[in-house]
């Protein structure tokens, strides 16, 4: 199972996460805690992550969508997976 979870900032959607992860086993896919990840990691990608944030730029749904699909993979034997800030634009959501 997997889930997309929706709300405003401060609505407790990161509160319900974790107790998801807790209770379930379900492993949280944060973009926003990914971009931040690859920015630190000082890879290639988070060079380009690193330019775009600082230009005060939107990580293109490209960028996006590879660090989900990174994680789909790395965690492939998870029993679900919490979105956290994904999808955000159509694109991310029909990728």
């Amino acid at each position: 199972m997997n889930l997309i979870l929706f709300g405003p900032p401060a609505a407790g959607k990161g509160t319900q996460a974790k107790r998801l992860v807790e209770e379930r086993g379900f492993v949280q896919l944060s973009t926003g805690d990914m971009l931040r990840a690859a920015r630190a990691s000082g890879s290639e990608l988070g060079e380009r992550v690193a330019q775009i944030m600082d230009e005060g730029s939107l990580v293109s749904d490209e960028i996006v969508i590879a660090l989900i699909d990174e994680q789909l993979e790395v965690q492939a034997g998870a029993p679900g997976f919490i979105f956290d800030g994904f999808p955000r634009t159509v694109g991310q959501a029909e990728a």
